[in-house]
């Protein structure tokens, strides 16, 4: 009874282990995956807000009406 209790015990601990393990790896992999996603987010939320003060401004302009900070364009001479 001994010996089998001493050699199925570490096999026991042994896929405890490794289980452990491979549940940490796949955090950490998730996690990795979390933090770029949350980068790529963030920067997508910049470009998407840039091109919509671009896009203001080009509709501003298309109206006729200058945004503010900025002087009107010049009339075309004839």
């Amino acid at each position: 009874m001994t010996v089998f209790f001493v050699f199925a015990f570490p096999m026991k601990n042994a896929l405890t282990i490794a289980a452990l393990v491979v549940s940490l790896g796949l955090i950490l992999y998730l996690y990795q995956q979390i933090t770029r996603l949350e980068e790529a987010l963030k920067l997508s939320e910049k470009r998407f807000a840039d091109c919509e003060q671009v896009t203001f401004r080009l509709q501003m302009q298309a109206n006729g009406n200058a945004p503010r900070g900025t002087a009107p364009a010049p009339a075309p001479s004839r």
